[in-house]
């Protein structure tokens, strides 16, 4: 297979696998999926021939993305998704723990997202500043 990409292309390819790989193996310690971490060698391995040398190294006989590509700012595009996908998590599971953990349907479909809504407005305003959680007896 073949595919054409301009430097810029390639460049937000980068991103997209090492975005990608973290997502699927960065909290599973030694059972990670293997097959993604050499798809991830295998396109890292392509700047280090295709004039982007800096992003990609050797560690431990395999091609990694390079310190520097990992420090480049890709973490804080991670950081603002996992902030973002939190606090819609939160504001549901709140807003089902509110009804009851009723099944969802169109009869009550409108208040469950009126009250996600209401969180997802509270998270935005204060963060996790107004959140209490009863610790008596723990």
């Amino acid at each position: 297979m073949t595919l054409e990409f301009t430097n810029k292309q390639f460049r937000r390819l980068l991103d997209l696998v090492y975005i990608g790989n973290w997502i699927l193996n960065s909290t599973r310690g030694d059972q990670r999926f293997a097959d993604y971490d050499e798809v991830e060698s295998l396109v890292f391995g392509k700047a280090l021939v295709s004039g982007m040398p800096a992003l990609a190294e050797v560690y431990e006989g395999e091609i990694v993305p390079s310190r520097a590509f990992a420090e480049g700012g890709i973490h804080e595009a991670i950081m603002e998704y996992e902030n973002n996908v939190f606090f819609d998590i939160l504001a549901e599971d709140l807003a089902r723990r509110d009804m009851d953990d009723v099944p969802i349907d169109e009869s009550n479909f409108a208040e469950l997202t009126s009250r996600i809504d209401a969180y997802i407005t509270e998270f935005e305003e204060h963060g996790t500043d107004n959140i209490l959680v009863d610790t008596e007896g723990l």
